[in-house]
């Protein structure tokens, strides 16, 4: 893959979160931590926060707009609550947009706005990745069958 539009990137194996970095403003979706998906970038202000991540450490935050229809978002249209992402994969498409698949790898959130112009780079307070266990299921008993009853009951009711 030596062809220069198209790059394919290895995720590092040990990963320091900067409490800086670039952000990129997605639309119509919420980026979570271990998932891995592509988007696509067409706004200048956002093809200049990846080329940015992609001259550093890969990683940008990604954080969702609060309207679908801003095409510019301030940071009060922007969620301060987001994904820190690395960027796994790039490829510039003939339209000038620039398709990448990114991974999710911590929630953070944004204490700062370090800079507005050319795109947005913002401080960050990792959050951390709390996990909620679910209650352990209780064994219902198989449709038709009482609590009251034997296997031997049971059984030779379904015979």
């Amino acid at each position: 893959m030596n062809d220069p539009i198209e790059q394919d990137l290895q995720p590092p194996q040990n990963i320091e979160i900067p409490d800086q970095l670039p952000m990129l403003p997605v639309r119509d979706i919420v980026v979570f931590p271990y998932m891995v998906l592509p988007l696509f970038v067409g706004r200048e202000m956002s093809i200049k926060a990846i080329e940015a991540a992609l001259a550093g450490n890969r990683m940008i935050f990604l954080s969702t707009q609060k309207a679908l229809d801003v095409e510019n978002p301030s940071p009060e249209d922007i969620h301060t609550v987001g994904t820190v992402g690395i960027i796994m994969r790039m490829l510039k498409l003939p339209d000038e947009r620039i398709k990448i698949l990114v991974q999710g790898l911590s929630k953070a959130k944004i204490s700062g706005y370090i800079q507005t112009e050319p795109y947005y780079s913002v401080r960050i307070d990792k959050l951390p990745n709390t996990s909620r266990q679910a209650p352990p299921l209780k064994p219902k008993p198989p449709c038709g069958r009482s609590r009251n009853r034997s296997n031997e009951s049971w059984v030779s009711a379904k015979s």
